[in-house]
């Protein structure tokens, strides 16, 4: 994640209560409230999983030459990715 990202995340959470996104007065201003923290908190948390997610699915199985156990590899990091994935659900 870098700067655009949270910036862009922060121009979101503004928005999401009708405000000019673009404004820098309204994001300053809203940047005090707990409901705009609380939402920005919520996208930078779920972009946080989304990459850690994209970081399992994309693993390399360590043993590709026995398919059972490659298979077996990538089941495991599928299922890693979606458990991470589910913690934002809850």
């Amino acid at each position: 994640m870098n700067r655009e990202d949270i910036i862009r995340m922060a121009r979101a959470a503004a928005s999401a209560d009708g405000t000019n996104p673009l404004d820098r007065n309204v994001v300053l201003y809203a940047a005090k409230s707990a409901v705009f923290l609380e939402r920005f908190a919520a996208l930078v948390a779920a972009a946080e999983r989304e990459a850690c997610a994209m970081v399992c699915e994309g693993l390399t199985p360590e043993w590709p030459d026995q398919p059972g156990i490659a298979q077996a590899e990538r089941t495991t990091m599928l299922d890693c990715a979606a458990a991470i994935r589910a913690r934002g659900q809850a």
